[in-house]
């Protein structure tokens, strides 16, 4: 049996039945402000990889040791954020963490060389990690038991919109001159204002109760009440509470019985999905200029297929509360794999048609059916991120939520460190065809893992 305080599970109860109102709405768009440069800045140095690349004259192997930079520190970042938002809090952890990676952002500016950028890159990377782990446990404890899901859903497809935006910022600047590619770390770097925002949100009565500080926890919640009472002119009863043991919690649990198991299979599938993801999302780009398209071509291409970010995180929204979470986790992998498989053989066909000078009706309407499953691969895969998202956090209870998907999270960051790498040999010694064949790959056994090791979590009460 699970130990919790009989305060934990009223706090708990008295969260969970709370309607949607004005409170959740400003946490709502706060954290997609937050989530909008994130992910903006996470794909940085993917839109700019190819400009820096022609301008420097890299190698394919030095862009991907630079890329694996970003992945060093998100694991760092991760585990390191998770702790300190178990320590000092959900809101306070949120500020520290995006003034951190937006100001080191703004120093990818600067940088004079790869091993420059290499450092640059794996101290923003700590800091982007950092915000994300505390991120999606602050939504998780915020929004009541029946919208969890759907939220997280919400908050990311308007957070997503930083990806498509952030490629046409790309598209725009890149060109404008060799030293264009900077230019995309500014943008990055505007993460800087959301701490303004995160100051006016309320900490998590969650976290305050599991530090037993019970008063700031009733102080916050009869500020949501109040403004639900004002809003709504009623509230609903408190469910019933079990009487529990009391137990102080620590970190290391996650390593110990019961929750061995679970963090097993939360870091494999970090590591396989995180594989997956990078692989197809931050490699497009580069691949297609490598296979002889244009810079424009290949910016123009990756940024339409990323539009599909924005669909698939409200596919995620309307899908995460319907049924287990754990079910549409490996449904929606699947269908990744099938169709990123699908747009690693459509485009390698093209590519020859287009560089032995080719191009006929039609292969222009292949280019069609690339994009096509382009915009699928990555639709799908934010369709994933917050049921993965939200997946992530309920397998913890509140005690260790944040350390524990902070090194889920970071392991699948750090085993992505030889991503690139390995991404880069496939290229070089099997071919095209080959990485695609990969990133399905990690897809399938992402599935596999929660289909086998996976606990049912739709509806359980998060303590």
């Amino acid at each position: 049996m699970e130990i919790v305080s009989e305060s934990q599970l009223l706090v708990a109860g008295r969260l969970d039945r709370l309607p949607i109102v004005s409170f959740h709405r400003r946490i709502m768009f706060t954290m997609a402000v937050a989530f909008f440069f994130e992910f903006g800045d996470i794909n940085t140095f993917s839109f700019a990889a190819p400009a820096v690349m022609n301008t420097w004259g890299l190698s394919i192997s030095t862009v991907s040791i630079i890329m694996s930079a970003t992945f060093i520190g998100m694991f760092v970042g991760a585990v390191t954020g998770g702790f300190l938002a178990d320590n000092i809090g959900r809101r306070r952890g949120l500020i520290l963490t995006t003034v951190w990676y937006s100001g080191f952002s703004l120093l990818n500016i600067f940088v004079w060389n790869s091993f420059g950028l290499f450092l640059m890159r794996l101290l923003t990377g700590m800091g982007l990690s950092a915000m994300t782990v505390i991120a999606i446990t602050y939504i998780s404890e915020m929004f009541p038991m029946a919208r969890r899901g759907a939220y997280q859903g919400w908050i990311l497809t308007l957070g997503l919109l930083g990806i498509p935006v952030t490629g046409y910022v790309a598209r725009l600047v890149v060109p404008l001159a060799s030293w264009g590619w900077r230019l995309v770390f500014a943008w990055g770097a505007l993460g800087l204002l959301i701490p303004l925002f995160v100051r006016q949100l309320e900490e998590s009565p969650r976290w305050y109760a599991s530090r037993g500080r019970l008063q700031d926890a009733d102080e916050v919640l009869k500020r949501m009440e109040d403004q639900v009472i004002a809003e709504t002119g009623s509230l609903s009863p408190v469910p019933p509470v079990r009487q529990l043991e009391e137990r102080a919690g620590r970190s290391a649990e996650m390593l110990q019985r019961p929750y061995l198991l679970r963090t097993l299979m939360l870091t494999s599938v970090w590591i396989f999905q995180t594989l997956g993801f990078y692989g197809f999302m931050s490699w497009v780009p580069l691949l297609l200029v490598v296979q002889g398209a244009s810079l424009v071509t290949s910016l123009s291409w990756s940024s339409a297929m990323h539009l599909g970010a924005v669909p698939g995180a409200i596919l995620g929204a309307l899908l995460s509360d319907r049924w287990q979470r754990k079910w549409w986790v490996c449904l929606v992998a699947l269908a990744v794999a099938a169709c990123g498989l699908v747009y690693g053989i459509t485009s390698r066909s093209l590519m020859y048609g287009v560089t032995s000078h080719r191009l006929t009706v039609s292969m222009i309407s292949r280019t069609e059916v690339v994009v096509a499953f382009g915009f699928l691969t990555a639709m799908l895969i934010q369709t994933f991120a917050p049921l993965l998202y939200t997946y992530t956090a309920e397998c913890y209870p509140t005690r260790m939520r944040s350390s524990g998907a902070g090194l889920a999270y970071g392991t699948g960051r750090l085993a992505n460190v030889a991503g690139p790498l390995l991404i880069a040999y496939l290229f070089n010694h099997e071919g095209y065809g080959s990485v695609f064949v990969y990133i399905a790959a990690c897809w399938v056994v992402v599935a596999l893992i929660v289909g086998l090791a996976g606990p049912r979590t739709r509806g359980l009460v998060l303590e």
